[in-house]
């Protein structure tokens, strides 16, 4: 006989609901005797301060015990994981530290769990586990009622009369078991969510820092393999680029007897091998400097300003070297308001201005060009604005028609 996959389920959440039901039964009534202790010797004794300091000592000591069991209890039975709340101890406890780590731990909301909610879930449980008994005993009823006296048969069911009413109720009692228990462990899976574990705004907040982590992780693996790419370039095809230029004019230097039209293509080609390096070197340059890498900030901007065709007038105030994704963005920000400076603002004059003020690196790029530039018109500086926005910084352009133009951005740098 094949028992239906459906129905074999729902035995088998049942026999796991039920007894995650009862193993939760001694750990919620394990206070119950500090209350019995606590009532009676008070009655008996009349000194409350003293009962009232030892069973809150009772309490707190045992609170964190039947923590760890409760949320061993809801990830074997259930697989309902109960997030541990592990704030950061403050490193002096003063009266404002320890307000804030209370505040933040909430143990308040554990002691009320297990003090007071606890016995009344140790209710709701023990009458589940009593409708799980007195349905199999419905259900059963016709085989354990031979196994009584004939006296006690007869006087308890009549003969057989009431058999089939014992055995229907069982049944519709065995129907409903596992709803109710599957109703049941939610709800304290609910309730041990809310309590036992961070609140929803910290979890939100704890999900807000993974992000930012692996956000910053993924940046920093973007700019890993920027640099790799331009070593790479940098090594292998600008090499290959080099030396063929370099063979082609010592093919010139060395072969004047060469044909005209021989001479002209060979010109034309090493002309063009010296254009692909030059092109292969600003690509390069525009990935990720390799000055950047070994020099510094500093040292890349001073060499940008040099290319720079029109005078820039550089300032960089920095106490150490920052992050390198923050200096790569910081680069790329005054490369590109330089460019369009150059290009599209016909500007005369620039000023680079970076200074370091506690965690924040300020960045102001200015000149004197036509003005009229908008981030907001999908142009570069919209890139810039994206990639400045990836660290969480702050990126703002004024451009009034005739100039000046100054771009500025604001990046966090604390490593």
């Amino acid at each position: 006989m094949t028992i239906p996959a459906r129905l074999r389920r729902t035995v088998l959440r049942a026999r796991r609901d039920t007894c995650f039901l009862a193993a939760g039964v001694l750990p919620h009534l394990a206070l119950v005797p500090v209350w019995a202790w606590a009532a009676a010797t008070t009655a008996r004794t009349g000194n409350w301060l003293l009962t009232v300091s030892m069973s809150a000592a009772l309490v707190l000591l045992g609170t964190p015990v039947l923590t760890v069991v409760q949320r061993a209890r809801y990830r074997v039975l259930i697989g309902v994981d109960v997030p541990r709340l592990t704030p950061t101890a403050p490193e002096q406890w003063t009266w404002a530290s320890t307000a804030r780590w209370l505040a933040a731990t909430r143990p308040w909301r554990k002691i009320g769990y297990h003090l007071l909610l606890g016995p009344l879930l140790a209710l709701l449980e023990l009458l589940v586990l009593a409708v799980a008994a007195a349905c199999l005993a419905g259900v059963i009823a016709y085989a354990w009622s031979w196994a009584l006296p004939t006296g006690i048969r007869q006087d308890w069911f009549g003969y057989l009369t009431q058999l089939p009413a014992y055995t229907a109720a069982g049944l519709l009692l065995l129907c409903a078991l596992p709803w109710t228990a599957r109703a049941v462990a939610r709800a304290e899976a609910r309730l041990a969510l809310g309590l036992l574990g961070p609140s929803r705004a910290q979890r939100l907040q704890e999900r807000v820092d993974q992000l930012a982590v692996s956000r910053t992780d993924l940046i920093e693996a973007v700019d890993a393999e920027r640099r790799r790419i331009e070593r790479d370039l940098h090594d292998g095809t600008q090499q290959r680029l080099v030396s063929l230029a370099v063979n082609l004019g010592l093919a010139l230097a060395t072969r004047p007897d060469l044909p005209s039209d021989d001479r002209e293509v060979i010109a034309r080609a090493h002309l063009e091998a010296k254009e692909a390096i030059t092109e292969l070197n600003d690509l390069v340059r525009g990935l990720h400097p390799a000055v950047l890498e070994d020099r510094g900030l500093d040292a890349a901007l001073s060499g940008l300003a040099a290319r720079t065709p029109l005078p820039v007038r550089l300032r960089v105030n920095l106490e150490e070297r920052v992050a390198p994704s923050v200096e790569s963005v910081a680069y790329f920000v005054i490369s590109e308001a330089l460019t369009n400076a150059t290009k599209h603002a016909n500007a005369m004059h620039a000023e680079v201005i970076v200074r370091q003020v506690g965690e924040v690196l300020r960045v102001r790029v200015t000149d004197d060009g036509l003005g009229g530039a908008d981030a907001a018109a999908g142009t570069g500086l919209t890139g810039l604005a994206k990639r400045v926005g990836s660290l969480d910084g702050a990126f703002h352009v004024s451009s009034p028609v005739g100039g000046p133009t100054t771009v500025t951005a604001e990046l966090p740098c604390a490593r």
